[in-house]
C-alpha cells in the first residue's frame, strides 16, 4: 500500500512531522522517516496500530494524546 509522504511543518521554533499511522510490518520504514528527519518525540494521535517498543529503543520518546 503507498503511504503519503511525510509533511514538516515548522512554527515558533518548533518542528512537526505530520505522518501516516504505521503497523508492525511498516515499523522499520516507519522508524527510519522519523530517524531521517531527527524526531526525539512521537506523539500519537490516533488509535495504537504497533509496537512502540521498537521506536523507544531507538531513543525516540512515544507519548499518547489523550482527547
Amino acid at each position: 500500500m503507498n503511504r503519503p509522504a511525510p509533511v514538516e511543518i515548522s512554527y515558533d521554533g518548533m518542528r512537526f512531522l505530520i505522518t501516516h499511522n504505521p503497523t508492525n510490518a511498516t515499523l522499520c520504514r516507519f522508524i527510519e522517516e522519523l530517524k531521517k528527519y531527527g524526531v526525539t518525540t512521537l506523539v500519537r494521535v490516533c488509535d495504537a496500530t504497533y509496537d512502540k517498543a521498537p521506536i523507544e529503543k531507538e531513543g525516540i520518546q512515544v507519548l499518547g494524546l489523550t482527547l
